[in-house]
C-alpha cells in the first residue's frame, strides 16, 4: 500500500491554512470588528479608565504612600462657596461665549461663501490665523493688552474716547469681558470653518429655485441656509459646551497663575488644579472632575434632547 510522504502531507495542508487565515482576514463578519478596534482600543486606554480611576479616586484620601476609602467625605467638601463661584464662573463664561461663537461665525460664513464677496481667501486667512495661535502666548498678549496701567492697549483706547482707564483684570464683569474677547479672537475662525463647510453641502439649486419664486435674501437664510445647516450648528454648540466647561489655560495665562481677585477668574478645571495639584488633593480634585463631567454630560444632553437628535426621522 502506497505511503504518503511528509512533503506531499505539507502541501496538502498548506492550502487549507492559507484559505483559513484569509478567510477570517476578509471575512465581511470580522472586518468591522478590525476597524473599529483602534478606536475601542484608544477609547478604553484615553478615556473609560481614566474616567473609572477618578471615579474610584474621588472616594479616596489620597496621601503619599498611603491610600484609605473615606466614602462621600470628598464630594460634601465640594459644597463650598468657591466650588460655586467656579460653577457660577464657568457656566457664565460658556454662556457669552456660545451668544458669540455660534451667530457670528455662521454670519461671516454666510458672507464668505457669498459669490459677491471679494478677497475671500485674505479674510478666510486672517479669521483663521488667530486659531493657530498658541493659547499661552494669546493669553500673556492679551494681559498686557488688558493691563491696568495707562499705557496699556485698552487703557489707551478707553482714555482717548474719555473714560476713565479701567481695572480689566480686576474687576468682576470687565474679566468676564476679558475671557469672552478672547475666546472670541481665537475660536471664531474654527468655528467659521464649520459653517462653510456645511454650506459647501447645500445644493445651490434650492437658492435659485427660491429666488425664482420671489424670495428675498433673508427668506433664503431663514428658510434654507439655517435649517440645513442645523447638524452643523448642534455640532459646534456641543463642542461649545464642552470648550467652554473645560477652559483653563486662558484663565491661568491672564491673571498669570491660578489666583484671580477674589477667585473672578476661577473655573471649574482651575479649582480642580488648584486641590488637586496646588495642594496635592488628588481625592478632591478627582471629585471636582467627576462633578464636570456630570455637569457637561447633562447639559449636553439636555441641548441634544431640546434639539431634537433623538428624534427618529420620519
Amino acid at each position: 500500500m502506497a505511503t504518503s510522504s511528509p512533503d506531499a502531507v505539507a502541501r496538502t495542508e498548506t492550502p487549507k491554512a492559507a484559505k483559513t487565515s484569509s478567510g477570517i482576514l476578509y471575512s465581511q463578519k470580522a472586518a468591522p470588528y478590525f476597524f473599529v478596534l483602534p478606536f475601542l482600543i484608544s477609547f478604553a486606554v484615553f478615556f473609560a479608565y481614566p474616567v473609572l480611576s477618578a471615579i474610584n479616586m474621588s472616594f479616596q484620601e489620597v496621601l503619599p504612600g498611603q491610600v484609605s476609602y473615606i466614602g462621600l467625605a470628598n464630594y460634601k467638601d465640594l459644597w463650598n462657596p468657591t466650588f460655586f463661584k467656579a460653577i457660577l464662573n464657568s457656566s457664565k463664561y460658556t454662556f457669552y461665549s456660545i451668544l458669540i461663537l455660534i451667530p457670528i461665525p455662521l454670519i461671516l460664513a454666510v458672507f464668505l461663501n457669498s459669490k459677491a464677496m471679494v478677497a475671500k481667501n485674505f479674510f478666510r486667512s486672517t479669521l483663521f490665523i488667530p486659531a493657530l495661535t498658541s493659547v499661552v502666548v494669546a493669553g500673556t498678549i492679551f494681559r498686557l493688552a488688558f493691563g491696568e496701567l495707562e499705557g496699556s492697549l485698552m487703557n489707551s483706547i478707553v482714555t482717548s474716547l474719555g473714560f476713565e482707564k479701567q481695572r480689566w483684570l480686576g474687576k468682576e464683569n470687565l474679566a468676564m469681558f476679558t475671557l469672552i474677547t478672547l475666546a472670541a479672537w481665537r475660536w471664531i475662525g474654527i468655528n467659521l470653518l464649520y459653517f462653510m463647510a456645511g454650506l459647501q453641502n447645500i445644493p445651490k439649486e434650492l437658492y435659485e429655485s427660491a429666488a425664482i419664486d420671489g424670495a428675498s435674501t433673508w427668506d433664503k437664510f431663514a428658510r434654507i441656509t439655517v435649517p440645513l445647516l442645523k447638524p452643523i450648528t448642534i455640532y459646534v454648540f456641543t463642542i461649545s459646551i464642552y470648550g467652554g466647561y473645560s477652559m483653563f489655560t486662558e484663565s491661568y495665562m491672564l491673571w498669570n497663575g491660578n489666583r484671580s481677585p477674589n477667585d473672578i477668574g476661577l473655573t471649574i478645571v482651575g479649582y480642580l488644579y488648584r486641590n488637586g495639584l496646588e495642594q496635592n488633593n488628588l481625592g478632591l480634585g478627582s471629585a471636582v472632575g467627576i462633578a464636570l463631567l456630570v455637569i457637561t454630560f447633562l447639559i449636553t444632553l439636555g441641548q441634544l434632547k431640546f434639539f431634537g437628535m433623538f428624534r427618529k426621522e420620519e
